[in-house]
């Protein structure tokens, strides 16, 4: 990993020791104390989930203190300001960690109540949204997208070839089933190398200065135009891209369901599983300031500018693909869903058929410039579900894992993965745009695999 700083390297550290000696005597499960030069705000005493000890779930509790001062490390070497980690087995809290800083200007202390842009971690949510109305007979996943927006019915395919770019008409409609494992044709014109795609997006008003064509000042509908009226960057069904596929599914859940999507989540999933955190936007002031803050540059590119989604009022298009808000807690929550089949609490959201269907490869023998598991953890052994990152088999990835998990990550440092057959799902949260973040999620992983012991 690059050494990635932010701020002064000297009042940085020293910053970071004023609170050292606190970090390093939290237990697992303690509440940060004030340090002098910190500023810790009071907690909340609800957990997400029942508490257990490690060892009482079959977590090695030493092996998981090994943890910290990793991540320490990376606070220190300014490779990011902080980091909120969580792992859960067995439907118990078992390992809660916070490091670093949420506002590293300030020096106040990160928290396990601190909120994050979750950027692609909205994604799980919205697909999850997507199979609820599947589950209701109201969509199908071999549905064309047009029937829902109309303006998805006549896009062409950009094809770049050696020496000219030219427009083909498309083979077949994109469906519902390619937009949920991004088979669409859809991209980000950050990732994809075909120019006319890109050009396209910031002439219907995206804005390309901001994470995924960031789309929050527009409309709904002069959203779905802007990407409508772009050509596809692949032929539908014959590759994996990454793009703004779940941006789209976002628009067809308004579409089906009359509601924003916003509203849709928090009606259907975020009351129903009490994840009291999560939306589009700050609620009020005092959300605000358990709000992670970042250094407003990618340290990965010689500190360029990044500009971040503002998160401060609602937005115009609520982004379905990167759009949310949330703490470690109320996602370890929706993970714990996951893992549970589709219910949390006598919250049923799902049923575990729908659950399995997600979270099984729906990718193999499609081309993809560049893998799933390559994007989010830069290690092969990995196909896509519809929403989720999978694990291919036990063996042929470059870290820790096994067959049958699932996963997904966002722009800002975020990560979390779930293990149906170790009943674990584990939560990384940071606010840390970078290239070294692919490395800090194979860190946790890794980590927390040599922990389980039975």
């Amino acid at each position: 990993m690059n050494a990635h700083e932010f701020g002064p390297a000297p009042a940085r550290r020293a910053a970071f020791a004023l609170v050292g000696a606190a970090l390093a005597a939290w237990p697992a499960f303690a509440q940060p104390q004030p340090s002098a030069g910190a500023t810790v705000t009071a907690l909340p005493t609800a957990q997400p989930l029942p508490v257990a000890k490690p060892e009482d779930v079959g977590l090695d509790p030493t092996r998981l203190a090994r943890i910290r001062p990793a991540f320490e490390r990376e606070v220190t070497e300014g490779r990011i300001p902080g980091a909120v980690l969580m792992v859960a087995r067995r439907g118990k809290l078992a390992y809660t960690e916070t490091i670093g800083f949420r506002d590293q200007k300030e020096a106040v202390a990160m928290t396990p109540d601190t909120v994050f842009r979750l950027y692609s971690m909205t994604k799980p949510m919205t697909s999850v949204a997507v199979m609820m109305l599947v589950e209701e007979g109201r969509i199908g996943l071999a549905d064309p997208v047009s029937r829902y927006l109309p303006a998805f019915g006549k896009a062409p395919v950009s094809v770049v070839r050696a020496d000219a770019t030219e427009q083909v008409a498309a083979e077949r409609p994109i469906r519902i089933y390619d937009l949920l494992r991004h088979t669409s044709g859809l991209a980000y014109g950050e990732l994809t190398a075909n120019a006319p795609v890109r050009d396209a997006y910031v002439r219907g008003g995206l804005r390309s200065d901001t994470l995924d064509y960031e789309s929050r000042s527009l409309s709904p509908e002069a959203f779905t135009q802007a990407v409508a009226a772009a050509p596809l960057a692949r032929q539908p069904g014959t590759t994996w891209e990454y793009g703004v596929s779940v941006d789209v599914l976002g628009r067809v859940v308004e579409a089906v369901s009359g509601q924003r999507l916003e509203a849709f989540l928090d009606d259907r999933l975020f009351k129903p599983l009490r994840m009291a955190d999560t939306g589009f936007s700050l609620r009020d002031a005092a959300q605000g300031r358990r709000l992670a803050l970042h250094s407003g540059v990618d340290p990965a590119a010689g500190n360029k500018p990044v500009g971040m989604i503002d998160v401060s009022s609602p937005p115009g298009n609520a982004s379905g693909g990167a759009g949310a808000i949330g703490t470690a807690g109320d996602y370890l929550r929706f993970g714990q869903m996951l893992v549970n089949g589709g219910v949390l609490d006598g919250a049923r959201i799902l049923s575990p058929a729908t659950i399995r269907l997600m979270t099984t490869d729906h990718v193999a023998g499609l081309a993809a410039p560049l893998p799933p598991g390559m994007l989010l953890l830069g290690s092969p052994g990995y196909g896509f579900g519809l929403g989720f990152l999978v694990r291919l088999d036990d063996g042929g990835a470059l870290v820790s894992g096994r067959e049958g998990q699932f996963m997904w990550a966002g722009y800002g440092g975020t990560y979390f993965w779930v293990d149906p057959k170790a009943e674990l799902v584990a939560v990384l949260l940071t606010a840390a745009p970078s290239a070294g973040r692919a490395a800090h999620r194979r860190l946790f992983q890794t980590l927390v695999y040599s922990a389980i012991v039975d």
